[in-house]
């Protein structure tokens, strides 16, 4: 009688683990996306990107509207009007959504600029892209915390990209979109005798500019600017709202295919972040890539290595 009460008990649980299994779902895997320069977008090339199996793209190259010598933006308001309902035009007709613009950056068009002129300008020329964007219906407006720093100016610096961010904020807020600023690369601090690395160039100072921001501007992850990145996401959790996949080391601007075999980044483990963190937005590249076609596959492998590494 015992015996086949033990021989019963172990025919039950191996029937409910057997039930529990099956009713273990796994994570929806995420819409693709991917970069591309506002002067490389055609009906043609978001077509083939969608038959690719790509849903999203993000408008990088928007530096290229700003004029290098006055710093202010060359189109004017009809031709910036055009340039985006041809954008918005094509779009519809690929079936490739907006989720992101990249907004310029660089030494000329930082928003943590020490002279407040200077950042206003900034400030001016990225609020006329984002009203001009607002029929691309972005869901995502990312921004760079900073270019380099002089040497003893980060606090300055902090202070300023908060004052810039919260102005931003409310343009970006008008057209119905949400604000990112993204992690740069900064693996130390001094990037030579005069220059320090840019702003949010670890997990500890990206986590300290986001409980100084307002709740309602979030962050983004480049998976290239920092070794690790599943740290930074654990540490912002919800307040995750977009990425940039790239393999890379955390040491320099990398930019890997995530499926080359040359970057250090565990996968599985970023996979693992961004489902706890409840990340549901686009799986959007920022990578050099053999073909549109190979960005599926390559998503594909490193989703089905993820799903088999939950039952280990």
């Amino acid at each position: 009688m015992i015996l086949r009460l033990k021989v019963l008990a172990i025919v039950a649980i191996t029937v409910i683990q057997s039930a529990l299994a099956k009713n273990t779902k796994s994570p929806e895997p995420f819409k693709l996306g991917y970069s591309l320069s506002i002067n490389k977008i055609t009906l043609e090339e978001l077509n083939k990107a969608k038959a690719a199996g790509i849903d999203y793209i993000e408008i990088s190259g928007l530096g290229t509207l700003i004029d290098k010598d006055t710093k202010q933006i060359k189109l004017s308001d009809k031709e910036l009007e055009y340039r985006m309902k041809f954008i918005k035009t094509v779009s519809d007709q690929s079936g490739i959504k907006v989720w992101s613009l990249h907004m310029p950056f660089g030494k000329d068009d930082d928003i943590s600029l020490g002279d407040d002129e200077q950042r206003n300008r900034v400030i001016a020329n990225h609020q006329k892209i984002i009203e001009h964007a607002a029929v691309l219906k972005p869901q995502i407006i990312l921004f760079h915390p900073s270019w380099y720093l002089g040497l003893n100016e980060r606090e300055l610096r902090k202070s300023q990209m908060i004052k810039s961010a919260v102005e931003l904020n409310k343009s970006v807020k008008k057209i119905g979109a949400q604000m990112v600023i993204e992690n740069m690369l900064g693996p130390k601090l001094l990037k030579s005798a005069e220059q320090e690395r840019p702003l949010c160039r670890s997990v500890e100072e990206v986590t300290e500019l986001m409980a100084r921001l307002p709740k309602d501007i979030y962050a983004a992850v480049d998976m290239n600017h920092i070794k690790e990145p599943e740290k930074l996401i654990d540490a912002l959790g919800a307040r995750l709202k977009s990425v940039h996949i790239a393999d890379g080391d955390g040491l320099a601007e990398r930019h890997y295919f995530p499926c080359s075999g040359q970057g250090k980044n565990d996968w599985n483990a970023i996979f693992s972040a961004l489902y706890k963190a409840g990340y549901k937005g686009a799986f959007m590249y920022e990578s050099a890539y053999p073909s549109l076609e190979e960005m599926k596959s390559c998503f594909d492998t490193l989703y089905r290595n993820y799903v088999s590494s939950l039952g280990k």
